[in-house]
């Protein structure tokens, strides 16, 4: 019998522990007899395995003294990092799913709308109308600040949530994702300690551990943060920073209450804690809530948005609204990152916001998502699905599945049926939400769905529940 197979299983098993850094450049193999017996294999095997690995580079032998790292260290690997997962509960899974399945698959477990929901018509009179200008940025880089008339329209947007931000505090970027990646470069070092949402956005925590930072969890509530559980964070863990979406949260929806936002930003002083507000979803809500930025005046909160989950996920414009005195630093690490945002992006969409169309878009789209809410909880709670939390806006429900069904395996098992789900864990750094989902019910209007779904439920072996 072939011994590639045992071959192929110890070179992986090395290649892991080097990826993982477990094995950084320059650090000893076990011996041949060692890995034999960790393994489970015959030295023979070990040999062939320590021979391919030399050759191809990614060790060294030494005589008399055994085989050595040579390769340095691998690119880093996000998947790796953290528990292990089945790819089922992975967020980096999910996305990539989510992007790269045919249009022929369902995808309730996505982050965003359907393209028919989108003001597409008006994204192409905008363009049409900014090709025809001559005064259009077609050609140049972008200012560092980005388009002014777009820096103050956003102001005046800030302010009827209470938000007080001048155009000269708020700096455009590429999109929301990486105003988070920017603020972290700004504040943190690795190292650092960094407190997130239970259940929380699960990009939070790809993004989190790409800057190789220690990641905590506090438990969330439908008012917020447990604030309990997050003073005792304060005081166990010092953290740098806190990241949250105070409306309409991901994945649960809720809404951060006044009285928690009150006492959080108290406990936030006290322990020195500056906070990113995350508000993706403001244009979801039918009126606007408590923020954290305005309660705390852009002291240290830091506020972020976008609108690629209300105009198009193409148009890649974010926004960052912060305190003046850190804006220079935060402008120059810019420049050294990306050195520009993109300045057609910026123009467009300042086109699309001043035009008038896109209140009467969001109208309709908070609209039919109000209609649609309770037709897809009645549909959920005739399976046995039921929310942790009823919001009053927005398109996520999180829910839990029956009888402590574990999600992964049902998204496992939809997935086959060209369905793609978004498994609990996934968002849950704890690992405690094995039994919940999030659905978007904007993308639950095909009965194929709830045919599938049902099927997984009851098709889930006793042993795999709870």
């Amino acid at each position: 019998m072939s011994s590639a197979p045992l071959t192929s299983r110890v070179m992986e098993q090395i290649r892991d522990r080097i990826s993982r850094q477990q094995l950084p450049q320059g650090a000893r193999l076990p011996s041949i007899r060692s890995m034999a017996e960790t393994q489970k294999v015959s030295k023979s095997t070990v040999v062939e395995a320590y021979d391919r690995l030399h050759a191809e580079g990614v060790i060294t032998a030494r005589r008399g003294s055994g085989y050595f790292v040579a390769a340095p260290h691998a690119p880093l690997a996000l998947a790796e990092i953290g528990p292990k997962l089945d790819r089922q509960v992975d967020p980096l899974w999910i996305s990539r799913q989510s992007l790269e399945t045919e249009a022929d698959y369902l995808k309730p477990g996505c982050g965003w709308v359907p393209s028919s929901w989108l003001p597409e018509d008006d994204i192409r009179r905008s363009l049409r109308t900014l090709a025809r200008a001559e005064t259009t940025n077609l050609t140049e880089y972008a200012t560092p600040l980005g388009f002014a008339p777009l820096r103050q329209l956003l102001s005046r947007r800030l302010s009827d949530s209470g938000i007080d931000a001048a155009p000269s505090q708020i700096m455009l970027t590429g999109s929301g994702t990486q105003s988070i990646d920017l603020i972290c470069r700004f504040l943190l070092t690795p190292g650092d300690t960094v407190l997130v949402d239970d259940p929380c956005y699960f990009n939070f925590l790809a993004l989190l551990r790409a800057h190789r930072v220690t990641v905590i969890g506090v438990p969330m509530t439908p008012n917020g943060p447990d604030i309990n559980a997050f003073a005792n964070a304060l005081i166990a863990h010092k953290p740098r920073l806190y990241i949250t979406n105070s409306a309409l949260h991901n994945p649960t929806s809720a809404t951060l209450s006044p009285v928690i936002a009150h006492r959080l930003l108290k406990l936030a002083q006290g322990h020195d804690l500056l906070i990113v507000e995350d508000d993706i979803y403001a244009d979801f809500e039918h009126g606007p809530s408590p923020r954290l930025a305005a309660f705390d005046g852009l002291e240290r909160v830091i506020h972020i948005g976008s609108f690629s989950k209300t105009l198009s996920s193409a148009v890649r414009c974010g926004f960052i609204a912060i305190r003046p005195d850190w804006l220079a630093g935060l402008i120059d690490l810019k420049i050294a990152t990306s050195f520009t945002h993109d300045p057609l992006s910026a123009e467009l969409l300042y086109h699309i916001l001043s035009s008038g169309h896109y209140r009467k878009h969001m109208a309709d789209m908070r609209e039919k998502l109000a209609a649609l809410r309770p037709v897809i909880l009645r549909k959920l709670a005739a399976l046995g699905i039921h929310p942790w939390h009823v919001p009053q806006a927005g398109m996520f429900l999180w829910c839990e599945l029956p009888n402590g069904i574990d999600a992964s395996e049902v998204a496992r098992q939809a997935l086959a049926q060209k369905v793609v789900l978004a498994p609990g864990n996934a968002f849950s750094l704890s690992q405690g939400a094995q039994s919940f989902m999030r659905f978007n019910i904007a993308q639950m209007q095909d009965n194929h769905v709830f045919e599938v779904l049902k099927h997984a439920l009851l098709t889930q072996p006793q042993h795999l529940r709870i």
